[in-house]
């Protein structure tokens, strides 16, 4: 009766220990990491455009503090808003790395709404906390700041409304201590009043080359303008994530906590589309792709593991017609034990965790970067992506993933690559590790740091040697 006792003890520990693994591994997210995929249309399509200067990309020798040279600063950043979306969460994150080096940050956001907002609130908190001063965009306080600041950052290209909004006649006096931060690759935001201040800023800082070549062409082709100087900076995963990551506890209770949660198996195969759910992310032709590859496996009776599609970004109360397409084509094809609908998320590690593939499969131009290709690739995560945008900077066609056309014409050779990984075991571990590895050499945070800093001592020097002459 004691040992049973003991072993009922012993496993109701175990039993306590794997759920403290699971907070403890959700408490190491940063808002950089847990917030990937919501409202990340920040990043939905680079369309970039640079026009007078050269296009540099910084190499990597990885130092200490890279930022270092920013201590006492002042900085001034302006987002154009306040959201869980990809551009104020960059910025954040350039915020605080620069608090931790020791520079002074002013934060102001452009666009606000009237009501009380408990996200704005939230974010701002956190900022307050980690030492950065939030300033009304209007106010005189936001004014005197950017007349003394060092350096402001412009975060995307709708916050270049703020600049004649606000400063007005002081406008000439601040471009040349301008760093604009571009993510945007969508037609709408080529517009004269928002980016008419373009050429004359210190300098222009895009995610990817395909974005900033878009910016170039764009630009000179539908405004008649030419970019200043741009800066190609790829992004890179936090300490946080990684340390999730790599972390095979922690993994190991996500993967189990999640899969028991959508009803698979662990030996069960998933492949998994994480972002909000809209057609330019291309969910509707991921499950076709998907459905295609069950017919390819039937009628080839290949043997391998039950397969299941994650679509996470989903929204039902938003009701678009979109998403409701979607689930219709699912019961249609009556698909609907395979395929698993997931809300939209604040923590989108764990199912990292818990799959086994991610599809990128955003259209047109593509992602202007696709943050949540590194992430799981530091998962050890095979990437199936569309070939455009600055997915194609990321992957490694055949060797960390395998790329396939946007469109209608990608469906069937995204069916065939995950096909060719459902029945290849050694070959999708093999190329989840070498995705792994690319993370580790350039996609890190120390990596974006160092090209950052790289940035912004040449911005610093460009805008001391205009006053001083």
């Amino acid at each position: 009766m004691a040992k049973h006792n003991n072993h009922s003890n012993a496993s109701a520990w175990m039993g306590i220990q794997k759920k403290r693994w699971a907070l403890m591994a959700l408490a190491l997210f940063s808002l950089s990491t847990a917030i990937v995929f919501f409202m990340r249309t920040a990043f939905d399509s680079c369309s970039a455009g640079y026009g007078g200067g050269e296009e540099r990309e910084a190499e990597v020798g990885l130092e200490p503090n890279p930022l270092e040279f920013m201590k006492s600063r002042l900085v001034l950043m302006v987002s154009h808003e306040l959201s869980l979306s990809g551009g104020p969460l960059l910025l954040m994150e350039l915020a605080f790395l620069l608090r931790k080096v020791g520079a002074e940050v002013v934060w102001i956001t452009n666009q606000k709404p009237a009501e009380s907002d408990d996200v704005i609130y939230s974010l701002e908190r956190k900022m307050l906390n980690r030492g950065v001063q939030v300033f009304s965009a209007k106010s005189q306080k936001a004014i005197d700041t950017a007349l003394k600041a060092d350096l402001i950052v412009l975060n995307t290209a709708v916050a270049g409304k703020w600049l004649d909004s606000v400063l007005k006649e002081n406008v000439p006096r601040v471009l040349p201590k301008v760093l604009w931060w571009i993510h945007e690759m969508r037609g709408h935001y080529f517009k004269v009043e928002y980016v008419k201040h373009l050429p004359f800023v210190a300098g222009a800082m895009i995610d990817s080359h395909a974005t900033a070549e878009y910016w170039k062409n764009r630009t000179r082709e539908r405004l008649g303008i030419a970019m200043p100087e741009t800066y190609v900076v790829h992004l890179g995963n936090s300490k946080e994530l990684m340390e999730v990551a790599e972390d095979s506890v922690s993994r190991r209770v996500l993967r189990e906590h999640v899969r028991e949660s959508l009803g698979v198996r662990s030996d069960d195969l998933l492949f998994a589309i994480i972002n909000s759910v809209s057609r330019g992310k291309g969910q509707d032709l991921f499950l076709r792709a998907f459905y295609e590859s069950l017919q390819l496996i039937q009628e080839k009776k290949l043997q391998v593991p039950t397969m299941h599609a994650v679509v996470v970004g989903s929204d039902m109360n938003a009701q678009t017609k979109f998403e409701t397409e979607l689930r219709t084509f699912v019961l249609e094809k009556n698909i609907q034990d395979r395929v698993h609908f997931v809300n939209k998320t604040l923590t989108v590690a764990p199912y990292l965790a818990a799959i086994d593939v991610l599809v990128q499969n955003s259209q047109a131009r593509g992602e202007c970067f696709g943050r949540i290709t590194i992430e799981a690739m530091a998962f050890q995560l095979p990437v199936l992506g569309t070939a455009a945008g600055g997915t194609m900077e990321i992957v490694v066609n055949g060797t960390t993933g395998f790329l396939h056309p946007a469109g209608k014409e990608g469906v069937t050779p995204l069916a065939n690559n995950i096909v060719k990984l459902a029945t290849h075991v050694e070959r999708r571990l093999t190329i989840g590790k070498q995705g792994y590895v690319r993370v580790k050499e350039r996609f890190l945070e120390p990596h974006m740091a160092h090209r950052i800093a790289l940035v912004l001592k040449d911005v610093l020097r460009k805008a001391k040697s205009t006053t001083n002459s």
